[in-house]
């Protein structure tokens, strides 16, 4: 009985791979044994364990043959020699990598205005691998105008594109229905698409578009570097006399390519924009910008100050318009751009002049950039994607499935089993226009991501669910730090600490009606607690649009002589009222505690009879006159 059914089975189904149906196999075999329920729950954590294993390793094969396949597209361009066995390889690897039935690229052909099929594989029909394409026709007329990917799960069926009968006849022949196309750029110029086809209607997720965008890519540089290849022999063909500039530009062409080579490195081992700029500056020489859309500095390499605004804002036009870098002054600008979208500029000033090949190597280092701005984005946006949803799903009512949630937590590094508080962000931190929105919420998330918390956006507010215990503390470093973010001063409201995922959702609601409260008591910008505003704040976190008019018209009506009184005359009205009201009453008390002699005490209790009559000691009345001085000292914190 020892060894049947221990947790070394699911260790065994791992090492050889099995199917994942097979580890219910040993919890099966455990039950019919009759094994008690602890060694049942421990073969049940195993098989969770294991499963999670596996779906790790599966996952990690998966991008190695990714990566194996970009990786050994990258060597052909490396070693470029024959173009057609390039781009066929690309297309092999295209469909290889996206499961497709079908993969096929075609290219512009300027002279006759029209587009042919260049390569195809796994295609059956010759009508179709012999296909050319009016400009503007079909799926692929859209991608080369719009410059976008675009994906159909039934072409047929499609009207978002012009059909036309020869086209349509070659899709039926060949049986393609779902079909995903991606442009071929250089620059921004569009030289074909890219594609990858199913026999079936079936939706291509958002990882195989970012994959086939990936692999045109490639393809559209191995399409250059062949054009500049042709080129390179041709001016060495027509200029054979003049040696010293056949040199220079070998040269030149050589360090393009090793600079391709190097940039192309750096994507596949995850580097970033710093070291794209390191990489052109030890290439060209000079000193280099990185800049992002909005002219913020991404990495600087070398002694170089940034450009006037305006000139960048021109020289990116420029650049965009022109699809090569331009020169001004002593500076040569290249647009950093996906697509439509600008993402920025590199900046460089060289110590030499630039020829054609250092142009490229510029634009090339362009293209890259753009590259690992997209992943850094999408990588980005999906963990925060995940976070929110995890979240928004915590703080939601009813809560469902805490196990599962406790499993998604876990993934991503959080404990929902440790103590957690919950911050609520108000409104005044959140502008009117949804760029606003989204960099508040994008600080959120990588606020909460680096403190090992999650960040979600849930009706008008954007919550943050932080660790540890300090919910006070917590509201007041994300109402500081959030504020400079923004340039405007941002109230939150906290609550907690939470111990388990059920009470994420109630602490979450007091956190909300704490900031609700903050502003009915007049400190907007400011953080605080529920801790912190007691009961009062409880009460206050449900007057909704109320807000600070009516606390201060109570405060006004209730105490307002009394606070004026002190005011004009620098007495200690006030403070006498808390005390009493703080020993039950007891006159020698508050006289020792406010250590005066207790016909003071009485004296100044007399003056305050005076300003608001002489039933403010009635029980409803002293209710309300405790109250408002519990406000009056929450208005103005210590502290």
């Amino acid at each position: 009985m020892s060894t049947m059914s221990s947790p070394v089975e699911f260790l065994e189904l791992l090492a050889r791979e099995a199917a994942a149906v097979e580890f219910e196999g040993p919890l099966v075999a455990a039950r019919a044994a009759g094994l008690p329920p602890e060694r049942l729950a421990e073969l049940e954590q195993a098989r969770a364990v294991a499963l999670r294993v596996r779906a790790l390793l599966e996952r990690r094969r998966r991008r190695e043959s990714e990566l194996s396949g970009l990786y050994d597209t990258v060597s052909d361009l490396a070693g470029l020699r024959d173009l057609d066995d390039v781009l066929r390889a690309i297309v092999h690897r295209a469909r290889h990598l996206l499961g497709a039935d079908v993969a096929y690229m075609t290219l512009n052909d300027d002279e006759r205005g029209d587009t042919y099929m260049r390569v195809t594989d796994g295609s059956v029909s010759a009508r179709f691998q012999r296909l050319r394409l009016p400009m503007g026709a079909g799926l692929g007329g859209l991608v080369a105008q719009s410059g976008a990917p675009y994906v159909t799960a039934n072409y047929g069926e499609d009207a978002r594109f012009h059909h036309t009968g020869e086209i349509d006849a070659g899709v039926g022949e060949e049986g393609l229905v779902a079909i995903l196309g991606v442009p071929l750029r250089l620059g921004s110029t569009s030289i074909g698409v890219l594609y990858a086809a199913n026999r079936s209607a079936r939706p291509f997720v958002r990882e195989e578009v970012t994959l086939l965008v990936s692999l045109a890519a490639h393809a559209a540089v191995a399409i250059d570097t062949a054009r500049l290849l042709a080129e390179t022999r041709s001016a060495l063909a027509e200029l054979s006399a003049a040696n010293t500039t056949i040199r220079a530009h070998s040269s030149s062409v050589e360090r393009a390519a090793a600079a391709h080579d190097r940039m192309t490195a750096l994507v596949l081992r995850g580097g970033g924009v710093e070291d794209v700029a390191a990489a052109v500056t030890e290439v060209l020489g000079g000193a280099l910008l990185a800049l992002d859309a909005e002219g913020r500095l991404l990495a600087r390499v070398g002694e170089i100050e940034e450009p006037d605004r305006a000139d960048i804002v021109e020289a990116v036009a420029a650049s965009r318009t022109e699809g090569r870098s331009v020169r001004r002054g002593p500076l040569w600008y290249a647009a950093v751009v996906a697509g439509a979208e600008n993402l920025g500029a590199l900046v460089l000033r060289p110590d030499d002049e630039l020829v054609d090949a250092d142009q490229r190597i510029l634009e090339r280092a362009a293209l890259v950039t753009a590259l690992l701005l997209l992943f850094r984005r999408t990588v980005a946006e999906a963990e925060g994607r995940v976070r929110g949803e995890l979240l928004d799903d915590l703080i939601a009512r009813p809560l469902r499935d805490t196990d599962a949630l406790r499993s998604r937590a876990r993934r991503l590094g959080v404990d929902l089993d440790a103590p957690h508080v919950l911050v609520a962000v108000g409104d005044d931190a959140i502008a009117a226009t949804g760029s606003a929105r989204q960099r508040v919420l994008s600080w959120a998330t990588t606020y909460a991501s680096a403190r090992g918390g999650l960040a979600a956006a849930r009706d008008g507010r954007v919550v943050l669910m932080l660790p540890g215990s300090d919910a006070g503390g917590s509201a007041r470093a994300v109402a500081r730090d959030l504020s400079r973010v923004t340039g405007r001063p941002v109230t939150a409201g906290a609550s907690g600490p939470a111990n388990t995922p059920a009470a994420l959702a109630v602490t979450f609601q007091e956190a909300d009606r704490c900031l609700t409260a903050l502003g009915a008591l007049g400190r907007a910008g400011q953080g605080a607690s529920t801790v912190e505003l007691g009961f009062v704040g409880l009460l206050l976190g449900t007057v909704g649009d109320r807000g600070e008019k009516d606390v201060t018209e109570f405060l006004t009506a209730t105490v307002g002589p009394v606070l004026d009184y002190d005011a004009r005359r620098g007495t200690a009205l006030v403070k006498t009222l808390e005390a009493y009201f703080g020993v039950g009453g007891s006159l020698a008390r508050a006289a020792e505690q406010l250590h005066v002699h207790v016909n003071t005490v009485t004296q100044r209790l007399e003056r305050v009879g005076q300003l608001l009559g002489v039933d403010w000691q009635r029980p409803e009345r002293a209710l309300e006159v405790q109250l408002a001085l519990r406000l009056h000292r929450l208005r103005a914190p210590a502290g």
